[in-house]
């Protein structure tokens, strides 16, 4: 079993900064891409960001310039670092990590976080 736990969402007025964190555990033999993606009430889930194992690095338009992606391996840990916070950015925050239980299997399964609030007002 893998468990994905986030922290770092909140409420925060437009322009102020948050930084999010999701840590893996349990059977993470092997972690590839780890990412965020935000949910809105009535919208569907989408990509924020992503960061392979490698440390590369890929962002939707609308938070380039805006929010950072980082990883630590050692601690199989994600972080979202958001700056210039919109009103828009208002909305549920999901990790995923596409993880790779053990040597038993050579699949990579996707997994997801619980969900973390963040809340932007203007």
């Amino acid at each position: 079993q893998v468990q994905l736990v986030e922290s770092g969402g909140g409420a925060v007025q437009a322009g102020g900064s948050l930084r999010l964190s999701c840590a893996a555990s349990g059977s993470t033999f092997s972690i590839n891409t780890m990412g965020w993606y935000r949910q809105a009430p009535g919208k569907q889930r989408e990509l924020d960001a992503a960061v392979s194992s490698s440390g590369s690095t890929t962002y939707a338009d609308s938070v380039k310039g805006r929010f950072t992606i980082s990883r630590d391996n050692a601690k199989n840990t994600v972080y979202l670092q958001m700056n210039s916070l919109k009103p828009d950015d208002t909305a549920v925050y999901y990790c995923n990590a596409a993880v790779r239980s053990g040597t038993w299997t050579r699949y990579y399964d996707d997994y997801w976080g619980q969900g973390t609030q963040v809340t932007v007002s203007s």
